[in-house]
């Protein structure tokens, strides 16, 4: 099994049969290729391959690579059925707190998107595994939809807590599992279901999804079954990803998203290998490197990322692993924190008090690396929220009508401006609501001009999108490596928590409220994600 299964790997991963197939472009999309089961046994394919390559001197025609993958390869999708969760009903609690009729019927229509969203694995996945690039997994999930018809990490937190609202503890239950038990074959979550993301992970939320699945639950023996996993994978991103940062004669540790593993991915593969040709020989391994990095930061890409090279608006000048990102150690600051509760609740006071410690070190770090005074703070320090909220005020950070820009640089990246992302909002959101009034009302407008330019786009051409164009009156967003798809996951999951936590003040038809924009959310991140830390 393992045997066939890395000879999966070798033609989905790197190897001439990829780079043949995919710089052929057969396909508008590389991941389609990829996505494409088998219709042989992949040490049949590979036999094929090779005698079709040595007699067209490695250099076969397009017509021939057509033909071959046609009677090789079947149609992208035939591994999964559709899937209703058994734990859906008609009519949640959360809906009764919203006010507003018609964003309590918009609320009950993404609640029945979860039943168009839901998938589950074919046999044939389970009984030859070789035969798919997607990862068995035993229980049905939540997808995002378009062309992603397989799971995603960090996608998937948003997902149930949105799920969770809908009162469906035991789909989110299994999700869990699933995720679990990449850890426990693989050490951690990949980026996504397939094996050509094994490469990479995705920010580390698998203990805040714990955390989300446990507040409602209270299961325990679930919990217990399962610390070691949420351990083991804090460790694959300790061992894996720590850099030591030197500061006024004291080394600090933190994290940042590193892959060593080179080759364009997959998924891009003609796109990265045609970015890779603008540059020396020797920076293209580097290169294809960085890339994967920006794509485990789950913004791929963001300006945020482009700090190399003359163009500064170039994916050429992707320098993503030479960043220590204050919002993924943020994560990690929670992540260990919540660790600390769990043992706790278990009653192992040792390793309770060790990521304890872990996450003092971390704040420490944070503090002492990361702290701008303007823009960063700590709720440990109680004169911070009136701090940060003064700076959002002074700052007129209340950005644009419509949402709220990943970055005021327009580099026709998808994380960057106009594009404003749902999981982003939330973040803050809730960094802005500290035990203050002042900030609490801060925190609603940008949740009701959220939710006004979802209600106003859904109303025109349902479903939901995964980014908005905050530039245009709140249309879907654009720019990046594919088409804007339909019915993001994430993005339903994010309308559902604002609608519950905010259901009693949001309007369908409220005036929206308008800033002029001064700052971006990536400098917002500082603040707003420091504010988590405590909670």
């Amino acid at each position: 099994f393992i045997y066939l299964f890395f000879l999966m790997c070798l033609h989905l991963c790197h190897g001439e049969l990829l780079h043949q197939v995919q710089m052929a472009k057969l396909y508008q999309d590389d991941k389609q290729f990829v996505d494409m089961p088998l219709s042989i046994a992949p040490e049949q394919v590979l036999q094929i391959f090779t005698e079709l390559a040595r007699d067209h001197n490695h250099s076969i025609p397009r017509e021939q690579l057509q033909v071959f993958v046609q009677e090789l390869f079947q149609a992208k999708g035939q591994e999964l059925q559709p899937w209703t969760p058994a734990d859906w009903k008609d009519s949640p609690q959360f809906l009764q707190k919203i006010s507003d009729a018609k964003l309590r019927v918009w609320a009950g229509q993404l609640h029945q998107l979860w039943k168009k969203l839901g998938k589950k694995m074919k046999p044939e996945v389970l009984s030859h595994p070789e035969r798919f690039s997607l990862i068995y997994s035993e229980h049905p999930f939540i997808v995002p939809r378009g062309r992603f018809v397989e799971f995603y990490y960090w996608d998937s937190y948003w997902v149930m807590e949105g799920l969770l609202l809908s009162e469906m503890a035991e789909t989110v239950k299994g999700m869990l599992q699933n995720f679990l038990d990449l850890v426990k074959t693989y050490g951690h979550v990949p980026n996504g279901g397939r094996v050509y993301y094994l490469q990479r992970s995705q920010p580390p939320l698998l203990t805040l999804m714990m955390d989300c699945y446990l507040t409602p639950t209270n299961d325990t023996t679930f919990l217990q079954e399962n610390i070691e996993m949420l351990a083991l994978e804090l460790d694959f991103w300790t061992k894996n990803t720590t850099v030591s940062v030197s500061l006024e004669g004291k080394n600090y540790l933190l994290n940042r998203y590193y892959v060593p593993y080179g080759g364009p991915r997959p998924e891009s593969y003609n796109k990265d290998a045609e970015l890779a040709d603008t540059l020396p020989e020797g920076d293209r391994e580097p290169l294809w490197g960085e890339l994967k990095a920006g794509a485990k930061s789950g913004w791929d890409f963001s300006s945020r990322w482009l700090i190399g090279g003359p163009n500064p608006n170039s994916l050429s000048g992707i320098r993503t692993s030479k960043l220590v990102p204050v919002d993924l150690n943020a994560f990690l600051c929670q992540a260990e924190e919540l660790m600390s509760k769990f043992y706790s609740r278990l009653g192992n006071d040792s390793q309770a008090t060790k990521y304890r410690t872990l996450r003092a070190q971390r704040l420490a770090a944070l503090n002492a690396v990361l702290w701008d005074e303007e823009t960063a703070g700590c709720f440990s320090d109680p004169g911070v929220p009136d701090k940060a909220l003064k700076y959002l005020e002074d700052s007129q950070i209340l950005t644009y009508q419509y949402g709220i820009p990943t970055s005021l640089r327009k580099t026709g990246q998808q994380w960057g401006f106009p594009n404003a992302w749902a999981p982003l909002q939330d973040l803050v959101i809730r960094g802005k609501e500290a035990p203050l009034p002042r900030a609490q009302e801060v925190a609603f407008q940008p949740a009701q001009n959220w939710i006004r330019t979802n209600f106003d786009v859904y109303s025109q051409n349902p479903p939901a999108c995964p980014q908005y164009d905050i530039s245009n009156g709140g249309q879907p967003g654009g720019g990046g490596e594919y088409e804007v798809q339909e019915s993001f996951g994430w993005t339903n999951g994010v309308v559902l928590m604002l609608l519950d936590r905010y259901g009693d003040r949001l309007t369908s038809g409220a005036q929206l409220a308008f800033l002029e924009p001064h700052c971006l959310v990536a400098t917002l991140l500082p603040s707003l994600l420091y504010s988590l830390l405590s909670r």
